[in-house]
């Protein structure tokens, strides 16, 4: 008894797959993080405590938090929009002037990232699926 077998492996129909199924797993982790980012905000007329994330008045804080996935580096741009809020979001992030005012260290986007980094793996789980 004998048994012949053929495999056939075609990477470019592999990379291609996996780079496909990475740009939506990025998608979903830019999505995630957002999200989670968007929930730590409040809307409040007082300012937050330092070291806790800013409280936004109207919601504008909330609304200008975006993502954006740049396919060239495959990676993910995730916070809020300067189009939208402008740079004070830096005062309160890093701390420091804006308008001739002294702003506490407020950051939002860096413990926002540490406390979903355990949960972005499971998002690149089964990415790659048979076709």
């Amino acid at each position: 008894m004998s048994v012949k077998m053929r495999f056939e492996f075609d990477s470019r129909r592999l990379l291609g797959a996996v780079s496909k199924a990475n740009r939506a797993s990025l998608r979903r982790a830019g999505a995630y993080v957002r999200k989670a980012a968007q929930n730590s905000v409040f809307q409040s007329k007082r300012a937050s405590e330092e070291g806790t994330p800013p409280h936004t008045r109207r919601g504008l804080l909330k609304r200008s938090i975006l993502f954006g996935v740049d396919k060239s580096r495959m990676s993910v741009v995730i916070g809020p929009a300067k189009k939208f809020i402008g740079v004070s979001m830096t005062a309160h992030e890093f701390g420091g002037m804006y308008r001739r005012r002294r702003y506490p260290k407020r950051p939002l986007m860096g413990p926002t990232l540490n406390k979903t980094a355990p949960q972005l793996p499971k998002l690149w789980e089964d990415a790659v699926k048979k076709q």
